[in-house]
């Protein structure tokens, strides 16, 4: 009985990092930049800074120390590495430093 408000303290901070665009329990974290969703796990921040877009459309998101993910130009790079250039509504997933694109089709959809 004696660890009941300690356990409902730990539940309600744990609840209290958790939303839709990142959930500290999971390590999962999700944003939409520049038309682009993009997922990276393995991300265990109870908060995340928002992705910055430049001028002429470039943008960069670095929500964890080793996921730094830049599109310039239309090409995608994570952690220095390009992975070449991507569609305007394409979504990115960094799962556990692997890299991957979900291509939108021609009506938006993927």
């Amino acid at each position: 009985m004696k660890y009941l408000p300690l356990a409902l303290a730990a539940a309600l901070l744990a609840l209290a990092a958790c939303s839709s665009s990142n959930n500290l329990l999971l390590g999962r974290v999700e944003v939409k930049a520049g038309g682009h969703t993009i997922v990276v796990t393995d991300c265990y921040r109870t908060s995340v800074p928002p992705p910055e877009t430049f001028a002429g459309g470039d943008v960069h998101f670095m929500p964890c120390k080793d996921a730094d993910i830049w599109i310039r130009g239309g090409v995608l790079s994570v952690n220095g590495a390009s992975y070449g250039p991507i569609g305007p509504a394409d979504a990115i997933l960094v799962d556990h430093g692997e890299v991957s694109v979900q291509r939108a089709t021609a009506s938006g959809r993927r």
